[in-house]
Parts: C-alpha cells; sequence; structure tokens
C-alpha cells in the first residue's frame, strides 16, 4: 500500500479536535517516548483527517483511546462529549511489528548517543518502515469503520505504540 492508495477525499469537519490516552493503559515510558507521544498528539492536532464511516456520525470528534481486553479501544465522541462510536480493535495483529519497532527505537536511541551519522540512518530508515508497515495495518483494519489518511494513521500509530498492554 502506497500514500497514493489513500484516495479518500475528507469534508472540512472530518477531523480530530481532541486526544486524550487512557492513563491507565500507559506504561512506564521513557521520556523520548513520552516525547514522541506529545508530539503524536500535537501534530495530530494540527492536522488531521478523521471520519466516522456511516449516517449521521459528522464530526468533528474527541478522541479517547485506551487498552481493554486485548483490544485497542478507540471511543469516538462529539465536541460536546455525547459519545458517538466505539471501535475495538484485536491487538494480535500488531504484536510482531509493535514489538519489532520497540527493538529498533530502542537501537535508534542507544546509536544516537554513541553511533556514527550513517549507522543512525540506517537504523532510522528501519524504524520508520516498521512505523509505516504499522500505519497501514492500522487503516486496513479501521476499513469500513473510520476513515484516516496515511499521515494520520501515522500518529495513531505512534499513539497505539505508547498504550502497552500489560503482561
Amino acid at each position: 500500500m502506497t500514500d497514493a492508495d489513500d484516495d479518500h477525499t475528507f469534508p472540512e469537519y472530518a477531523r480530530l479536535t481532541a486526544v486524550t490516552l487512557d492513563e491507565a493503559s500507559l506504561g512506564r515510558d521513557s521520556l523520548e517516548v513520552e516525547h514522541e507521544r506529545e508530539v503524536a498528539i500535537f501534530d495530530l492536532l494540527e492536522k488531521n483527517n478523521f471520519a466516522l464511516e456511516g449516517e449521521g456520525q459528522e464530526g468533528p470528534y474527541a478522541l479517547h483511546l485506551s487498552l481493554a481486553d486485548n483490544r485497542l479501544v478507540f471511543a469516538v465522541s462529539d465536541n460536546d462529549g455525547i459519545p458517538l462510536q466505539q471501535i475495538m480493535l484485536s491487538l494480535s495483529p500488531f504484536r510482531r511489528i509493535v514489538k519489532d519497532y520497540f527493538l529498533i527505537c530502542d537501537s535508534y536511541y542507544a546509536a544516537i548517543k554513541t553511533q556514527p551519522a550513517s549507522k543512525i540512518e540506517a537504523i532510522d530508515m528501519g524504524r520508520r518502515g516498521l512505523h509505516d508497515e504499522g500505519s497501514h495495518l492500522l487503516m486496513e483494519r479501521l476499513k469500513g469503520k473510520v476513515a484516516v489518511d496515511i499521515a494520520t494513521a501515522r500518529r495513531l500509530f505512534t499513539l497505539l505504540c505508547a498504550l502497552h498492554w500489560k503482561g
């Protein structure tokens, strides 16, 4: 799947105006991961395309992400806090990608302290490749429920990674 596969046209109201993460779902994070999470939320709110699919479910939306019973939960409400839809996605399809992504992120953060630029760039290319793979998988899993563009899916995948499932 490429960015060209993202042909959905989004109306102006098809956007997120608030994004929160369930504090109970968050694991203990390093400063780097916490910073990435904050940047992802900021960037997501600055520019996103997000639309519930179905009649009478127009945005803008507020999104609360959490984990429950080995599922990623998208609790979508309108800006007044009125619930519109709750979408639950199994975490199983994401396990390998997220695990590999965390491993390569650890390598990246270690490399930026001591390794030459060429080594850092190589690790970063792998990191971005896994991130893209996870983003496309998220788009695929949301298909028929929520329409998002690739930039929005990338930021949502970052937030999915921020929610560490226990055990």
